[in-house]
């Protein structure tokens, strides 16, 4: 199994192209040809998860957190992070990262983290890219209809998530047409009418997966010349968003959640910015890692408090102010993302017989310490 193999597939779930302008996800280091036939999932490319991915034959690490947030300057292996890019190479490691576009998912990071606060009647917080959805539309003889459908499906003609994917429409009808020479039809002979019994397959497809989807629909249908067609939905658009808002099942006072979020996340200490600490809390905005800076937002969102990290102390002082209770479990907490994408490249491996062992980092690379 190749790298782009992999890349391809989570791609479709989390398109670069949602990510926050210029950051650097995608490929750090090595090449999508390269063959893989382990994986560990981590938060943090650091020196000992290197080592640990060494110690484990692994070949492909996949990362939160890009592993080259910025260029290198030189290639001096005195400094300790060049000294871990060489590791990398020389053991022929090939490292992706998936950054704000894992964060701005629908059904990824930021949802797995309201999952675990057991949030309801969920929204976006901080508003992403507009994504274009089109409406494919497939007409293929019936005998072929399952294996087109399924295809398309694979290849990202699916708008569905959570438990429930591959939403397709399929009608039926008669196809009737002539083959000149020199066509070489599936069915019927040059010259001579031909009728087959045959399907119409409909799909929405996002922007970012269509070209992929066509190539797709081009190798796998039986004719020369595919049927197909597509239109905008232009009242059917999907926007992405960082961040959830949502509701918890039972109003807790701000110290009850503090304890609940200490538990849910099961870290030692946090962090509290509030003014009452008897306040009721119902609402609740979260975002993973430093999110700091949109809490007017949570606050504009109607949220009676909101989770998010590596809150500055100037930005803290606002928040007083505008009395917006934040609760900074720290950045770390996005770790989370380990569990949920092993279960998700562990469940695409099954479904398309891939041939690879997918493990978690079990290093703990949070660099903070309660004392």
């Amino acid at each position: 199994m190749k790298v782009r193999e992999l890349v391809d597939r989570f791609e479709q779930f989390a398109p670069k192209e949602i990510a926050v302008k210029n950051d650097p996800v995608g490929l750090q280091i090595g090449s999508l040809d390269a063959d893989i036939h382990k994986v560990m999932v981590t938060l943090d490319v650091r020196p000992e998860i290197v080592e640990e991915a060494i110690q484990n034959n692994v070949d492909f690490i996949f990362s939160h957190h890009p592993v080259m947030f910025h260029p290198a300057k030189n290639l001096d292996l005195s400094d300790p992070q060049n000294a871990m890019y060489a590791k990398i190479i020389q053991n022929n490691i090939t490292v992706y990262s998936a950054h704000t576009n894992l964060d701005s998912a629908n059904g990824g990071l930021n949802d797995w983290l309201a999952d675990e606060l057991e949030l309801v009647n969920r929204s976006g917080l901080v508003p992403g890219k507009v994504m274009k959805i089109y409406r494919l539309t497939v007409q293929v003889p019936n005998v072929y209809a399952n294996a087109v459908r399924m295809s398309l499906v694979d290849a990202g003609a699916d708008m569905s998530s959570g438990p429930y994917t591959g939403y397709t429409y399929q009608s039926g009808g008669t196809l009737f047409y002539v083959p000149h020479t020199p066509a070489d039809p599936t069915a019927g002979l040059a010259g001579e009418p031909t009728e087959l019994e045959d399907s119409r397959l409909e799909f929405e497809v996002p922007e970012s997966n269509m070209k992929k989807v066509l190539k797709t629909l081009k190798d796998v249908h039986p004719f020369e010349e595919p049927i197909y067609n597509i239109i905008e939905l232009v009242d059917n658009q999907s926007r992405v968003s960082m961040g959830r808002v949502g509701e918890l099942e039972k109003t807790k006072t701000l110290t009850e959640f503090i304890e609940y979020c200490k538990k849910v996340f099961k870290i030692d200490g946090l962090r509290v910015i509030a003014n009452d600490l008897n306040k009721p809390i119902k609402k609740v905005a979260i975002l993973g890692g430093d999110g700091g800076k949109y809490y007017n937002l949570a606050k504009h969102k109607n949220a009676d408090v909101y989770i998010t990290g590596d809150v500055y102390y100037h930005t803290a002082h606002e928040m007083l102010a505008a009395d917006m209770p934040v609760i900074d479990p720290g950045h770390h907490i996005e770790s989370i993302c380990k569990i949920n994408l092993v279960g998700m490249f562990t469940h695409w491996a099954n479904q398309n017989d891939w041939d690879i062992d997918i493990i978690k980092s079990e290093i703990n690379t949070d660099p903070f310490k309660f004392m």
